[in-house]
C-alpha cells in the first residue's frame, strides 16, 4: 500500500554551509566594511551580531539568500528579540525542526477533511498517510503544499 511521511526537518550541514557563506558575503560587502558584524551557529540557533539593529535586517537577507540557494526553506527560522549589549546588537534566530502536537492532529484533520480513501496516523513528530491509489496521497501532498501551516513541510519515505 503506497504512503509517505509529513516531516519537518533541517539538513544541518547545510545550514552551516549557508551560515559560513554568508559570512564571507559579509567580509566583501562595501557597506559592511570597517563593521564588526558576524553570524555564528550555535547548537539550534544562528546569532546575528552587528553594531546597528538595521544592518542586522540587512544581514538576515544575506542569510535567506544563502538558506534558499541550498535549499532549505526560510520558514524554519524563528525570530527572537533584538538585545543591545554596548555598542553591538544581537538577535537569535531559532532552527525550527520537527512537528509539534498541535500542528500534527492539524495536519491529520486537514487530510480526513478531504474525504479522500487516504489514512493519516501520528507516529510521533510526523505524520504517516497511506492509501490505496497514488493519485490521492499526490492530492494529499498538493493540499499540504498550499496549506499555511506555519513551519515548512516536507514528504519523505514514499513507498509505493
Amino acid at each position: 500500500m503506497p504512503s509517505f511521511d509529513v516531516v519537518s526537518e533541517v539538513d544541518f550541514q547545510e545550514v552551516r554551509n549557508a551560515v559560513d557563506q554568508a559570512n564571507r558575503e559579509l567580509a566583501k560587502r562595501f557597506d559592511f566594511r570597517g563593521v564588526d558584524a558576524s553570524f555564528e551557529l550555535l547548537d539550534a540557533s544562528i546569532l546575528v551580531a552587528a553594531d546597528e539593529e538595521f544592518q542586522i535586517g540587512q544581514m538576515i537577507d544575506i542569510l535567506r539568500d544563502k538558506l534558499v540557494k541550498r535549499k532549505i526553506d526560510p520558514g524554519c527560522l524563528d525570530a527572537g528579540d533584538v538585545e543591545g549589549s554596548g555598542k553591538q546588537k544581537r538577535c537569535s534566530y531559532g532552527i525550527v525542526q520537527g512537528i509539534d502536537q498541535d500542528t500534527t492532529r492539524r495536519i491529520a484533520k486537514d487530510i480526513k477533511g478531504l474525504k479522500l480513501k487516504v489514512q493519516a496516523a501520528i507516529q510521533g513528530d510526523k505524520v504517516r498517510v497511506t492509501g490505496k491509489k497514488r493519485d490521492d496521497l499526490q492530492a494529499v501532498m498538493s493540499m499540504l503544499r498550499d496549506a499555511d501551516i506555519g513551519i515548512p513541510l516536507q514528504f519523505d519515505n514514499y513507498r509505493d
